[in-house]
């Protein structure tokens, strides 16, 4: 058992100044006060939040973010002509790749200010689209980078059969991609079992999307999967899937996915962009988790999720880096915020009557976020209170924004101005994983990372 002191402590949306915080051996929150304890405490300056779930990564596009920044053809730009790179880079990386690459994330990723992740692998098979003699090994890899870099994980295997409705065959760029039922299901297993007593390791499972697994296979995986697993499905990302959608099945995704399974709080939406009031209506009130990516579905030319509806029918929320071609949470927060002031041509959208901004946003992403990825505690515990797990991020109280603030506007001050890296210290179940701006094994990593990406773009 450990205890650690700050200056200030942020903790079931009030502040602590000092605050103490009690962790026991196993990385679980026991205790928080604003009382110097009698057995006395390890100090560490700033001010301590929770860790920041990042729901959604595909790992392996960090390696080829900046490769796509000009156009491809005369036609317009979008996601449909960014997937033809993506499959080009994809066709190239061994597990050793795809490993470093991960580490080299995730490192980044914890020096953000994230402290766990949900992995949404679909990279299955070799470069021909064999599976390995492990079909879990590119899984399995983002596994072991996740250990090496300390950062908490749910692995998500992707389910991924068609290359459009109506059981289009795949392309040649997927490949590598896809599985039937039974070795899908094979992966699914195998990670389960290795992540199985691991509190900081989860496993779910990922429907690709509504065009890429049919109705039938979702049923059934979810079907097979452990009842409390994590469910994750890109859904109403683009128009062109709404739109092809609704010429397969009559109806528009949300609706069709609605009819096709029972949806639940342990179903994340991921982008969920293109939805009308009603679709809003009926995903909040579900229960679901909103896995939003502002950086990314802005990079892409997505669309802007509807914010305020949701925020208005108390819908679950969450953020992740997506792509990769950012790796900030305080970029998500704020591209999250900017995208509805744009639209909406006002300020202060996501503000309540009583809650800031960044607070309000701040606090909906830790409890959307642990929700989504598996890891709120016995009773749904989320952020730094007992009975969580001991997810810690310090920002530097000494940092020139932060002058003559108080604690009150620490959250918005580090969201809407946070330019500069301000995160010193992060704990990951415990785990002192960055100390003083540094991660332990951030030379050795980064060095893998530039051997693999100098070779792979050369």
């Amino acid at each position: 058992m450990r205890t650690l002191q700050f200056d200030h402590l942020y903790t079931e949306c009030r502040w602590l100044s000092p605050g103490y915080i009690c962790i026991d051996s196993d990385g679980w929150i026991i205790g928080v006060s604003d009382t110097t304890p009698s057995k006395g405490a390890e100090y560490l300056s700033g001010i301590a939040l929770p860790g920041i779930p990042n729901l959604h990564s595909h790992a392996f596009q960090r390696g080829m973010a900046g490769l796509s920044e000009y156009r491809t053809d005369k036609a317009r730009d979008s996601f449909w002509t960014w997937r033809k790179w993506m499959y080009q880079f994809v066709g190239m990386l061994s597990p050793e790749d795809l490993e470093a690459i991960a580490a080299q994330l995730y490192v980044e990723m914890l020096k953000s200010g994230y402290t766990a992740v949900g992995e949404f692998q679909y990279l299955h098979h070799d470069c021909n689209g064999a599976s390995f003699e492990i079909p879990a090994e590119m899984s399995l890899r983002t596994l072991a980078a996740s250990r090496e870099a300390g950062i908490g994980v749910t692995l998500l295997p992707v389910l991924y059969r068609y290359s459009g409705f109506g059981d289009q065959p795949p392309e040649d760029g997927q490949r590598r991609f896809v599985n039937n039922l039974d070795t899908f299901m094979n992966i699914y297993r195998s990670l389960e079992e290795v992540t199985r007593t691991d509190p900081d390791r989860h496993t779910g499972i990922a429907p690709h999307s509504l065009r890429a697994a049919d109705a039938q296979s979702i049923c059934e995986v979810v079907g097979g999967a452990d009842s409390n697993a994590p469910i994750h499905i890109h859904i109403a990302e683009q128009e062109k899937e709404v739109v092809d959608c609704i010429d397969f099945s009559g109806k528009r995704p949300l609706e069709y996915l609605y009819d096709t399974v029972e949806v639940d709080a342990r179903w994340s939406l991921i982008h969920a962009t293109h939805m009308k009031p009603d679709e809003v209506y009926t995903a909040a009130s579900s229960g679901v988790t909103a896995g939003l990516c502002p950086t990314t579905e802005a990079n892409l030319g997505d669309g802007l999720f509807d914010l305020p509806r949701w925020l208005a029918d108390n819908g679950a929320l969450g953020v992740g880096s997506d792509s990769n071609i950012s790796v900030s949470p305080v970029e998500e927060l704020r591209w999250l915020e900017y995208g509805q002031r744009l639209r909406e041509r006002q300020r202060n959208v996501s503000a309540s009557d009583r809650v800031s901004t960044g607070k309000r946003l701040f606090d909906a992403v830790i409890a959307g976020g642990a929700q989504s990825l598996g890891r709120a505690g016995l009773n749904g515990e989320a952020g730094l209170k007992p009975g969580a797990r001991a997810d810690i991020i310090v920002l530097d109280l000494a940092a020139p924004i932060f002058a003559g603030h108080s604690p009150e506007t620490f959250i918005d001050t580090w969201i809407f101005s946070g330019n500069e890296a301000l995160v010193t210290d992060v704990f990951v179940g415990g785990s002192h994983v960055v100390q003083a701006g540094r991660h332990h094994r951030e030379k050795e990593i980064a060095s893998r990372y530039r051997d693999v990406l100098k070779r792979l773009l050369r």
